[in-house]
């Protein structure tokens, strides 16, 4: 699915998914490691002025990501992104979930599964992140939330890294 480097996002409400689609102009090991390493997911997953912090990763199968978006005042939003299963260079599965630093999941907002596929292109690297909602409810809570806006502003800046080769 070529998108001439812009992110795609597709909102499916009957399937409750969406569907994040984008190719980098990197070499499929630079993108794998972006998103498997936390010190390179720092300089990208939080759309600026934000930043993301973390506190704890282990990419493995029952391993998570334990991350806050820290907004400039220093005010913190923890996340938790559970690794389900991994296929090193090709895909990994997730749990995605809002959280508090000690790792107990909000309930009250969206959790979703899903899976980040990569593949390699004549022009550098494909990344497709699609997850799944229990409910056409939380997929609008996420929207509302910012989430298409968010990750748009968090692909262009991991593009801009590739570009500057700092990744």
């Amino acid at each position: 699915m070529k998108n001439s480097n812009k992110t795609l996002v597709i909102k499916d409400l009957k399937e409750k998914s969406v569907l994040v689609s984008r190719e980098f102009n990197a070499p499929l090991e630079k993108v794998w490691r972006s998103y498997t390493e936390s010190e390179l997911l720092e300089q990208w997953w939080a759309p600026q002025p934000w930043k993301a912090e973390t506190k704890t990763m282990d990419f493995s199968v029952g391993g998570y990501w334990l991350y806050a978006m820290v907004s400039p005042e220093n005010e913190k939003h923890w996340g938790r992104m559970d690794y389900t299963a991994i296929r090193p260079h090709e895909s990994f599965e997730i749990k995605d979930s809002f959280c508090n630093e000690e790792v107990n999941v909000n309930t009250s907002l969206p959790v979703s599964t899903g899976s980040i596929v990569f593949t390699q292109t004549n022009n550098g690297t494909l990344v497709e992140f699609k997850m799944i909602y229990s409910s056409e409810e939380e997929i609008k809570t996420i929207i509302e939330m910012g989430f298409e806006q968010g990750i748009i502003a968090c692909l262009e800046q991991l593009e801009k890294l590739f570009q500057e080769n700092k990744i």
